[in-house]
């Protein structure tokens, strides 16, 4: 699996808002919906995705950096040094003595054979004892996760499991899925797999518990004569109406277009900001402004002359 920082383009000193900018830059333009029918596109941005979920999260970029777990979040198997194994409690009984009471004596044998044959007894064909829970990671889109969606996760065994993320999810639930562990012993029960799931961000939605914003960039023409446009929401366009005379930074909500409703909390709604888009130059629109006079002028940085 590839490098976490060398998929997004940064050094393992960066920080997180360097992270976030990075993988914003990098989701705007490989985004699926910004390039259809593009499977290249569409697996970088699930690439750059799962890098940022991993980079994003403080504890999983130290463990990661600590080669606990891997690029693509599973735990790597630590096994102790010589020296470690040594100088703790285990190894300390291999030492040699330094005082009247350490080093070798009756109990220690005692102790070493008598773990040995209970260990033997107890992993005998007559105990049964279940599986361990196994814990995984899976990053999924943020559409996904307002919506919901069942994604396919592939186990470092080869084994796949369809994991149903329910409508709403958020960021760092753990799904759990009985039965899908690791094998029990002696025909004991499996464990269950524990799956975490991370949501990617979007390039210009952003969630607030039940609610959604976004930046609605409006033709200057929009704003000032009033006009309906086309919105997206998470659940496909709506259209909304931009009240005449609307300036950057008015903001407009659609009811009950946010977070679907859980079985817990109510649909949420999506609020749009709007911000004017001039555009590229246009002779006409400069030589009507040149000789245009508002019959009521405004001075937009008033505010700031009266702050103290």
């Amino acid at each position: 699996m590839d490098d976490p920082y060398t998929t997004l383009g940064v050094a393992k000193t960066a920080s997180q808002d360097e992270i976030r900018r990075a993988y914003r830059k990098l989701a705007k333009k490989h985004h699926p919906d910004l390039n259809p029918g593009d499977t290249k596109a569409e697996d970088h941005f699930k690439k750059i995705s799962a890098a940022n979920g991993l980079l994003s999260d403080a504890d999983k970029r130290g463990r990661f950096d600590r080669g606990e777990i891997d690029a693509g979040g599973q735990e790597r198997a630590a096994q102790p040094s010589y020296r470690e194994h040594a100088q703790g409690d285990s190894g300390r009984r291999y030492s040699r003595a330094e005082a009247p009471g350490q080093g070798w004596d009756g109990q220690d044998f005692s102790d070493i054979f008598g773990t040995m044959f209970s260990q033997g007894r107890r992993s005998g064909a007559d105990h049964r004892a279940r599986g361990d829970d196994e814990r995984y990671s899976l990053t999924t889109s943020f559409l996904d996760a307002v919506n919901g969606a069942t994604r396919r996760l592939t186990l470092p065994d080869g084994r796949t499991l369809d994991v149903k993320i329910p409508a709403g999810a958020v960021d760092g639930v753990v799904m759990r899925l009985k039965g899908q562990g690791g094998r029990g012993l002696n025909d004991g029960p499996a464990g269950d797999a524990m799956i975490e799931i991370h949501v990617a961000p979007h390039p210009f939605f952003e969630r607030l518990g039940q609610d959604i914003r976004l930046v609605l960039p409006v033709t200057l023409s929009e704003a000032v004569l009033g006009a309906a446009v086309e919105v997206r929401t998470p659940r496909g366009k709506v259209s909304m109406r931009i009240p005449a005379g609307s300036d950057s930074g008015t903001e407009l909500r659609l009811r009950g277009r946010g977070v679907p409703s859980t079985k817990n909390q109510e649909a949420g709604d999506l609020y749009a900001t709007l911000r004017i888009f001039v555009g590229p130059p246009d002779p006409a629109l400069a030589d009507f402004l040149r000789t245009w006079s508002p019959e009521t002028p405004v001075d937009p940085r008033r505010f700031m002359e009266d702050t103290p």
